[in-house]
């Protein structure tokens, strides 16, 4: 099930990974559950297979209330409205809407000025989001393949538009993303899908999986080197979720 969170541990002689916290367990959780929110107590008894005990938790969801993470509900605990967003990206990560390519590139060319740090890094931040690449500073595009529109906001500091650049595509496309450290990453990670067996060091491995994913450019296949391993690396990942999923439906169910 998930997740994008920012914490993680290695497994042993594993990929390299983020320290588990309590607070990824529990945003893990409710990212990839649908609606996002758990009761009390069968997110605690969840939890307990990610060796996590009772004061943890209890610790951990007063200071992601506190934060804006999560909502108290009645009887449980649910992703606040802030972290929806982030739930939507990941679900997309799994499963990209793409329609045919035409050879057309969209085209975002940054023409706000006066902007500080902040708001600049902001703004690479959202480009980068709906996989744009800078080709230079200020001018992002990508293969026009992807079945969403750009927001409408960024009218506000950027034109928008399609190319068709001279540079041959796969050529663009090579120079605009690493995509053979991607792959390798990629390969590297569903080399230890099959032999990560506890519950933590699982969640642990697919959170990584889950950040990688979401920087997977989805490019149309004829841009993309042979072997490419993004949809083995999904159909790893979409097999987690209906597992971790199956669980959350036992414990619910039956409490």
């Amino acid at each position: 099930m998930r997740s994008n969170d920012p914490d993680a541990e290695p497994a042993p002689d594993g990929p390299r990974l983020r320290p588990l916290s309590a607070r990824s367990v529990v945003l893990s959780l409710l990212l990839g559950t649908h609606p996002p929110e758990l009761p009390a107590r069968e997110l605690g008894r969840l939890v307990e297979s990610f060796d996590l005990g009772g004061s943890t938790l209890r610790a951990a969801l007063s200071r992601m209330v506190a934060a804006g993470d999560l909502r108290r509900t009645d009887n449980g605990y649910r992703l606040s409205d802030r972290l929806l967003e982030r739930q939507r990206r990941q679900d997309e990560s799994v499963q990209p809407r793409t329609r045919p390519w035409d050879g057309d590139w969209e085209l975002v060319a940054v023409t706000a000025t006066g902007r500080g740090p902040a708001e600049r890094a902001e703004l690479r931040t959202r480009l980068t989001a709906l996989r744009l690449a800078e080709l230079r500073e200020g001018v992002w595009l990508r293969p026009a393949n992807l079945d969403r529109p750009l927001p409408a906001a960024l009218d506000e500091v950027a034109e928008r538009g399609t190319a068709r650049p001279a540079r041959p595509a796969a050529e663009l496309a090579a120079r605009l993303w690493p995509l053979d450290a991607w792959a390798d990453e990629a390969r590297d990670l569903l080399g230890h899908v099959g032999r990560t067996g506890r519950p933590a060091e699982r969640l642990t491995l697919f959170a990584a999986v889950v950040r990688h994913l979401l920087a997977d450019p989805v490019l149309p296949p004829s841009l993309l080197p042979a072997g490419w391993p993004g949809d083995a690396l999904r159909a790893a990942y979409a097999e987690y979720r209906r597992e971790l999923e199956g669980e959350v439906r036992s414990l619910v169910g039956g409490s």
